[in-house]
């Protein structure tokens, strides 16, 4: 079996490869090892004590201190244990060339790394702090310190701060390979714990979370925590460690941790309520405590590690084989790269199209959504109201009122009233552009060969976009043609049907049939309100044809040219070109490059690191 100073150093030396090769566990696209790696995550309210916790655990001050939310990123502090004997000191990612060996440094650059992101403000970032400590005083632990629950923000924080500090814990401790160490204060009742509410929600069996109860010292006179510590208050499956931090008064006398941590010792040991807890107290025995869980756990999570390393290095040369070799200097050869690559960004637009991928289907939504709301929109009770008709029908008939019929008035009517469709035509082919649009720049995106090549992107872009303008142009003029064809022209069997005499009855409305009896007063608002109620009957029958006309417009002169035409200009274009234009049009992005390099580095420590787990595997097998 695989000694355990083999399984921690296995795990420093993936996690030393990790930082060095910028994997975190979050912030970059890369395959990331780190987030298989068993870590430790310190949650607790503000001012629980997390931050001296910390400071026992490593036996040395180096955390900033104050009021509020003094932890406003994620620190994530590897601690490598050295030879007795040896310096200790601390390296941060972010200065991978500075070791520091004053701690006081230490604290401040924290403090400095943390403004740079958040500026000298309450504000807090996900953007995690990478510290690696060496020391013989610690044990061969990751801890992640994460900025405190709180339930109220203070002034200078917005007022999501509660929510996203939760966001943020959770997205640590949520993860299976993450252990929680919850902190909470024995001063304050255990039931009330943000650090314990928060764990028994995303560990409700308690498996992963290791509970510290702080400010023993602190608590009333009289009472103990003794139902919390023996499990009867909050039971969990691993123990409960208690924990006596410095004072203030000591941390302002600059009392050293050694000093605490014997200090620490003396008070359990002397203490009436925990003496028979107290070779299971402390902060020496709570490290001890998380390292052995963190050895045990490393051993059983070597076969899914090794799986995680197996299929990174999969998934690297996957994408290797994406972005591909350099560029061709032949220009033919560079010629039929490009045209290639047009095929492909074509082929992806078309599935967009035809429903094999998302978003072909926003453009049905415009013709059976957006037109018919537009249409009922339309102001026709306000353009059909007795007054507009009354006066549409005197300007029409003149200086001499209509004798039987106004059919002058009738078509002034229709026909203003049929432009009204015009607006929502226009927005109909100005929607499906918006959609192609949009369709062309996912397209675009989602063609993995393009990644490399921006110019020929934007060059693609260009022409895609401006082939759907020339559709466009072409749409909208089809169909407004449409709605004006309607009102140049009125479909007279409608009007043939009505009858020659209509009544005026006061009460009718647009839209209902008019009676039959003859009207007394051929010229008041009841003769009106039935001109009005035939123009509106007209203008719906129009409006019925005009919502199955105007889609099939912008589908043929729009969707289907899409598909038929998006680049034949451009492949035109092309043509044109001096060979050495080509070249150019296929400058690889050199953040690709620059990719294809950090792939091939990873797959080379990747595939290291896996020799190292397989003789580790191998190792505890026998």
């Amino acid at each position: 079996m695989a000694s355990m100073e083999g399984l921690i150093g296995l795990m420093n030396r993936i996690q030393r490869a990790c930082t060095a090769l910028g994997d975190h566990g979050g912030g970059s696209d890369l395959p990331t090892l780190w987030e298989s790696l068993p870590t430790i995550a310190v949650v607790g309210g503000q001012s629980s004590g997390k931050s001296s916790v910390l400071e026992s655990i490593v036996g040395t001050d180096f955390l900033p201190r104050g009021s509020g939310i003094v932890t406003r990123r994620p620190l994530v502090l590897q601690l490598h244990q050295t030879e007795n004997g040896s310096q200790e000191y601390a390296e941060f990612l972010h200065k991978p060339k500075t070791r520091f060996s004053d701690f006081a440094l230490v604290r401040q650059e924290i403090a400095d790394e943390t403004d740079r992101l958040t500026g000298k403000t309450k504000q807090i970032s996900p953007v995690p702090i990478h510290l690696s400590i060496y020391s013989p005083k610690v044990v061969n632990l990751t801890l992640i310190d994460l900025p405190g629950l709180t339930k109220v923000a203070v002034e200078g924080q917005s007022e999501s701060i509660v929510e996203d500090i939760e966001n943020m814990v959770r997205s640590y401790v949520d993860k299976p390979n993450c252990i929680i160490l919850a902190i909470s204060p024995a001063n304050q009742d255990i039931a009330t714990s943000d650090a314990i509410k928060l764990s028994k929600e995303v560990d409700p069996t308690g498996e992963r979370t290791f509970g510290v109860l702080t400010k023993l010292d602190l608590m009333d006179k009289g009472t103990n925590a003794l139902d919390v510590l023996e499990g009867r208050a909050y039971r969990l499956q691993n123990p409960w460690v208690g924990i006596v931090n410095r004072s203030q008064a000591d941390i302002n006398r600059k009392v050293d941790m050694i000093s605490a941590r014997e200090k620490e010792r003396e008070y359990f040991e002397t203490s009436p309520d925990y003496a028979h807890l107290a070779s299971r107290m402390g902060s020496e025995y709570l490290a001890k405590l998380l390292s052995q869980h963190l050895e045990s756990v490393i051993k059983a999570r070597i076969p899914s590690i090794t799986a995680t390393i197996n299929k990174t290095i999969d998934e690297l040369e996957s994408e290797l084989d994406i972005i591909g070799k350099g560029v061709a200097a032949d220009p033919g050869a560079q010629l039929y790269t490009i045209l290639d690559l047009c095929r492909a960004f074509d082929r992806v637009f078309k599935e967009h199209l035809d429903g094999g991928r998302s978003g072909g289907d926003r453009i049905y939504g415009v013709f059976d959504h957006k037109l018919p709301a537009a249409f009922k929109k339309l102001p026709f009770d306000r353009y059909l109201s007795v007054q507009n008709v009354k006066k549409v029908v005197s300007e029409a008939d003149g200086y001499q009122p209509h004798l039987i019929a106004p059919e002058q008035g009738y078509r002034r009517l229709i026909e203003k009233g049929i432009t009204y469709f015009r607006g929502p035509a226009e927005a109909t082919v100005d929607a499906v552009h918006v959609v192609l649009k949009d369709l062309v720049r996912k397209s675009i995106g989602e063609t993995e060969q393009l990644r490399r090549f921006p110019t020929l992107q934007a060059a693609i872009a260009t022409a895609a976009n401006e082939a759907l303008e020339r559709f466009r142009e072409d749409g909208r003029s089809t169909a407004l043609r449409l709605v004006d064809m309607e009102a140049a022209y009125v479909t007279v069997e409608f009007f043939r049907k009505l009858p020659q005499d209509p009544a005026a009855d006061p009460s009718s409305k647009v839209g209902t049939k008019p009676p039959v009896e003859p009207s007394p007063d051929r010229y008041g608002d009841g003769h009106f309100r039935n001109i009005a109620s035939n123009v509106s009957q007209y203008i719906r029958i129009v409006g019925d044809e005009l919502l199955q006309k105007i889609p099939k417009a912008a589908v043929h002169c729009q969707v289907r040219e899409a598909k038929r035409s998006l680049l034949n200009h451009f492949y035109v274009q092309i043509g044109k070109k001096e060979g050495g234009e080509f070249g150019h049009m296929l400058d690889e992005d050199p953040a690709m490059m620059e990719r294809r390099q950090q792939c091939l580095k990873r797959l080379e420590l990747y595939k290291s690191a896996r020799g190292e787990v397989d003789s580790v595997a191998w190792s505890s097998s026998r």
